[in-house]
């Protein structure tokens, strides 16, 4: 690569490595996609190998979603997938969308950072297996994108607003010699040539013979737009199968009246060949095509895979946020709109719960418009339940001459979200340019705002629960730690990211005359409302028995003995640490919780060896060890719940090993940083299944 800084080249360079990619490999489809600049979302950069339209769901994958490029970075492995059972095993929402038999692998394109995935595409008859050679090759391949990557960072280059198509073929796409074309008009029935896209590239008299049509209204069109009787979603579906799984296709379809024509569809890495005869006359042979027949579905085989995977996603959003986010970074692509708009109504006027591709000053003014269905094409889709479209500002000034249009947008479907004959909002999808909305697009367009109501009203309902749930938990937990001579202290409480139901862990500070003070830390089995009010229990009772001078182990002795009377059927494990700040000891009894860290002056970090009792409401007489430690000055012990080390088939014992060591390394001059260092080193910024609470607490 040239040290020019040209774009162009660095463009050129990028896409020749990835075509090269491409051939070495023998895949017939290859996408590149790229980390956002804020790393949560894949952007779909280049691609080969089919046409770009099809791709359209998918040229922005959100980094948490369960799709191959996805799983291939935030793991950091290369995913395979063989067959497409396997796919529907492992990426069912993946599978309905391409309903194909087909292989892939996703790999991460990682360099000095992540640059984001590499995938690739094989038909279906290749092996269902990958060599050891294969893998060596494309992580070789995805290195070198990631060195072109970092060499254009470098120079400031910049990223594409849209992807790329590279080809990776052949080029065999000219027209045919006169005599091979003489030669193809002789043979009986018709044959033309597609490309990628889909448009016809070559006819023969034959094929315009059973089309009914000239050649010159069929060149370059395709073929279900300039041939009407073709506009059905199954003839479309075998080209898209073709196109994909790279495997003769067959299909029937009836040229009015009554005259059906059996099309044999044979592709290949430069665009496919087919072959038109009378329905039952002698076709040319074929591998078992895939045969369909149409079906009356008045939408595009396309838009109806985008609608299936859609509406998987849909499915599984939980909160408002997350409706606004597959909004975006979906539909919105897949149907061209540049700007989106989410709103409610409240109290007679519609309030923007989010939005994408608008300036903060134009929400400002947006926000809070009546709702008077003779003033806004909001209120009158909510107030009617009835879709608008709007094609330019002409026709929506005709319309609306009072409306607003402070967005500088060019056209807007606006789609109101009703659910039961109830309106839930308003999804506004507006256009940098005026955008012609074909019926097809109207009614896949009116399905999803069904879809997405639903979703909608999902989510609103869980932020609800959620805003309570969080609420109550932060009121069961101390609001301040007191401040307490010689102490340092910083806790924090993260909850569960998955569902939103209340937890169990605790933690408490408290306060025992001048010379002392008890920490403690706990875990309520569960994740629930009686989880929560066992929590609040077990701490009021630990609270109330520290204030009275009990040693540790009495104070769980009791509080163990006001469980079994309570019998809960919940567990709970706690430890209780106890600061005597004039005898300079500390003493600590434990209840089946994970043992404190300690680190000393000097550096020397380790876990402190405290034998557990049972877990608290398992036996009313159960005994629980003390165990006394210096209390020395510069000393820091960290109290933390299961949550922050225990990971599925993470070995417990190292998890907090490693936790000490990070706990060593951490700077302890703020304290609340250093709490961030140790939750940044477990990954608890990922999915966690569990709560977490973490106490740290330094001698001065």
């Amino acid at each position: 690569m040239t040290a020019t800084g040209d774009p162009a080249l660095e463009t050129d360079a990028l896409d020749a490595a990835f075509a090269e990619t491409m051939r070495r490999t023998g895949a017939s489809i290859g996408a590149l996609y790229l980390l956002a600049p804020d790393g949560n979302l894949l952007c779909l950069d280049v691609l080969s190998g089919v046409p770009v339209e099809f791709a359209s769901p998918w040229t922005r994958v959100p980094l948490a979603s369960p799709a191959p490029v996805a799983d291939a970075v935030r793991e950091d492995r290369l995913v395979w997938i063989g067959s497409q059972e396997e796919m529907v095993r492992c990426y069912p929402r993946t599978a309905m969308a391409l309903p194909y038999p087909l292989a892939l692998v996703a790999a991460p394109v990682t360099g000095a950072r992540r640059w984001g995935s590499l995938l690739l595409m094989w038909p279906a008859t290749r092996p269902p297996y990958m060599t050891q050679r294969e893998r060596g090759n494309i992580n070789s391949s995805c290195r070198r994108l990631a060195r072109l990557l970092e060499e254009a960072a470098e120079r400031g280059g910049a990223r594409r607003a849209r992807p790329r198509a590279v080809s990776a073929g052949t080029g065999r796409g000219a027209a045919p010699e006169p005599a091979v074309a003489d030669f193809v008009d002789r043979l009986p029935g018709g044959s033309c040539a597609l490309d990628l896209e889909g448009r016809i590239t070559y006819v023969s008299s034959g094929a315009c013979e059973l089309l009914g049509r000239e050649a010159g209204q069929l060149l370059g069109t395709l073929p279900w737009q300039s041939v009407r009787w073709l506009d059905n979603p199954a003839c479309e579906d075998s080209y898209r199968a073709a196109v994909i799984s790279r495997e003769p296709v067959s299909f029937s379809a009836c040229r009015p009246p009554n005259h059906w024509l059996d099309i044999h569809l044979y592709p290949d890495a430069s665009g496919i060949s087919a072959r038109i005869v009378p329905a039952g006359a002698p076709g040319p042979p074929s591998p078992a095509p895939r045969r369909t027949t149409p079906t009356a579905v008045p939408a595009r085989a396309g838009r109806l895979y985008q609608l299936t995977h859609l509406a998987a996603g849909l499915t599984e959003v939980v909160g408002v946020q997350d409706v606004v986010d597959l909004v975006a970074d979906q539909i919105m692509p897949a149907f061209g709109a540049q700007g989106l708009v989410l709103s409610t109504a409240e109290a007679g006027r519609l309030r923007i719960t989010g939005h994408r591709g608008y300036p903060a000053e134009t929400i400002r003014r947006l926000d809070g418009l009546p709702l008077d269905t003779t003033f806004t094409p909001a209120g009158q889709a909510l107030g009617s339940g009835i879709p608008a479209f709007f094609a330019n500002p002409e026709e929506m000034r005709r319309t609306y001459p009072e409306a607003p249009v402070v967005s500088g947008k060019k056209a807007w479907a606006f789609l109101p979200l009703i659910i039961s004959s109830r309106p839930v909002g308003v999804c506004i999808l507006s256009y940098d340019s005026p955008h012609e909305f074909p019926a097809e697009e109207r009614a896949v367009l009116t399905s999803l705002a069904g879809l997405i109501a639903q979703a909608f009203d999902r989510a609103r309902l869980y932020d609800v629960k959620h805003d309570l749930a969080h609420g109550l938990q932060q009121a069961l937990l101390p609001r301040g730690l007191p401040t307490l001579d010689p102490l340092r202290v910083a806790a924090r409480y993260l909850p569960a990211t998955r569902g939103m139901e209340i937890g169990g862990d605790f933690y408490d500070l408290i306060r025992l005359g001048a010379d002392a003070a008890a920490a403690v830390i706990g875990d309520v089995q569960g994740h629930n409302v009686a989880a929560a009010a066992l929590m609040g229990q077990v701490r009021t009772a630990v609270h109330a028995h520290a204030t009275l001078g009990t040693p540790p182990d009495q104070v769980l002795h009791r509080t163990n003995r006001l469980l079994a009377d309570l019998a809960p059927d919940l567990f709970t494990s706690c430890l209780y640490v106890h600061l005597d700040f004039a005898r300079e000891r500390v003493s600590l009894a434990s209840a089946g919780h994970p043992p404190p860290l300690l680190r000393i002056a000097d550096g020397d970090t380790r876990a402190v060896v405290v034998p557990p009792g049972p877990l608290l409401g398992v036996d009313p007489d159960a005994v629980f060890p003390l165990v006394e430690i210096p209390l020395t000055r510069g000393m820091l012990l960290a109290l933390y719940t299961d949550g922050l080390v225990e990971r599925p088939g993470t070995d417990l014992e190292d998890a907090i090993t490693r936790l000490a060591q990070h706990l060593a390394d951490a700077d302890d001059r703020d304290l609340d940083g250093l709490i961030d260092t140790l939750l940044s080193k477990a990954e608890t910024t990922a999915q966690r299944i569990d709560d977490i609470a973490l106490l740290v607490l330094q001698c001065e």
